[in-house]
């Protein structure tokens, strides 16, 4: 894993918006790599504060959390570049690559002078460790990152119910400075600034 200070170095290295977002989000939610890349708009629940990730490791799905700061980010990435299925898409509306992603990653961190490999899935080791310092229930956590057994997935889906709104991520405690002009603001005023994406269960598109 690395530090939340190293994160945060991490993040401010990456320019550009659309790389940022990826970043962000594989950390602010604990995903896999192939849960990245397979994220449709529609997966984003603004509303709810949560992400649907459908048919994970084991076939199984599960929500995770969605970060009001990255939301945010997301927000500000989904006005400059319009994707129209996948959350992350290359060329002709394809599914972003992992290659890609990776790249992305070791570039960043050797930018910010981490000495150690940094991957999507140091990242998501971080995620859950960072939230098992900052107090989190062990039981959210292995929900979080699909890791639980059935046993545990019908504990954990009961216990959401009444705590999963109180879960905040780990990225929301960090101070980013670099932001190319993205306010983490969490008025009113500025979620309706950066309304473009927002949850429509009623169209196909879940993005406008």
């Amino acid at each position: 894993m690395i530090s939340k200070s190293e994160v945060t170095k991490l993040i401010e290295n990456i320019k550009n918006l659309k790389h940022k977002a990826i970043v962000c989000l594989i950390y602010s939610s604990g995903l896999r790599m192939s849960e990245l890349l397979n994220l449709t708009l529609r997966d984003i629940r603004t509303d709810d504060g949560i992400i649907i990730i459908k048919e994970a490791k084991g076939k199984k799905d599960r929500i995770s959390i969605l970060s009001k700061k990255v939301l945010v980010i997301l927000r500000a990435y989904f006005k400059a570049y319009t994707p129209n299925w996948y959350l992350f898409e290359g060329e002709k509306g394809r599914k972003y690559s992992s290659t890609s992603v990776n790249k992305i990653i070791k570039r960043a961190s050797q930018k910010a002078g981490i000495k150690r490999v940094v991957s999507a899935h140091i990242l998501r080791h971080s995620f859950a460790t960072h939230l098992l310092e900052q107090g989190t229930d062990i039981r959210y956590i292995q929900g979080l990152l699909g890791h639980s057994s059935s046993k545990t997935t019908e504990r954990y889906t009961h216990i959401t119910k009444k705590g999963f709104e109180n879960l905040k991520s780990p990225f929301d405690s960090l101070e980013l400075e670099n932001n190319k002009g993205v306010q983490f603001s969490q008025t009113k005023e500025a979620d309706k600034q950066h309304s473009n994406l927002k949850y429509k269960p009623a169209k196909q598109h879940y993005v406008v």
